[in-house]
């Protein structure tokens, strides 16, 4: 009996393996839209970008030094690993900066607010909005309504959770990389050992 159950279970770990760059593909989708979000932003908004990195921490800012350095190899390093992540191109070695990134934002933003992302209901900031919403539907019905008709609204805590979620996705990219068929990696290495053979 065990031993069966153990050869099916190792057929079946072998067939999970043959389709493993489906799993490396629905990862690198997952994590577009969040570089793209990142890039795009400092892209658009490159000054305050600039300004943001500038700026004191004590007044909201990371107070780095050499801002406009630093600005400049985020939003380079968010919008080249975009188009990598996206073709499974050079995907290991763009890991490795957006993994870098992604420390630095948990430790210089996220990582004082905790680890939620989404405040849960007893923080005091969700207190407070459900104190609101209850005196919205009480005085103004009609808005209340617009704003929740849609779902519950929720209060963003800007933990960590969401940034170590993302940095260990770019580590699962970094050990397995982009996945073969659905990246360039693939077909490049495949060219380059016909061309060596």
């Amino acid at each position: 009996m065990i031993k069966s159950f153990i050869r099916y279970y190792t057929i079946a770990i072998e067939k999970c393996k043959k389709i493993d760059f489906i799993v490396l593909l629905f990862v690198r989708l997952y994590l577009l839209p969040v570089i793209y979000e990142g890039a795009y932003s400092k892209v658009v908004g490159f000054p305050l970008t600039v300004a943001w990195f500038a700026t004191p921490t004590a007044k909201g800012g990371l107070g780095l030094p050499f801002p406009y350095f630093f600005a400049l190899l985020a939003t380079g390093t968010e919008v080249f690993g975009f188009i990598c992540i996206a073709l499974g191109l050079f995907t290991r070695l763009i890991s490795i900066p957006l993994i870098i990134l992604m420390t630095v934002a948990s430790l210089t933003v996220h990582i004082s607010h905790g680890w939620l992302a989404i405040a849960s209901k007893d923080m005091e900031a969700t207190l407070r909005m459900v104190n609101f919403l209850k005196w919205l539907q009480e005085n103004f019905p009609g808005r209340y309504n617009y704003i929740t008709e849609l779902g519950d609204p929720v209060i963003l805590n800007n933990g960590i959770e969401f940034s170590t979620t993302y940095f260990i996705m770019l580590l699962v990219l970094l050990v397995w990389g982009g996945g073969k068929f659905v990246s360039v990696d693939y077909w490049l290495v495949k060219l380059l050992n016909k061309k060596l053979k």
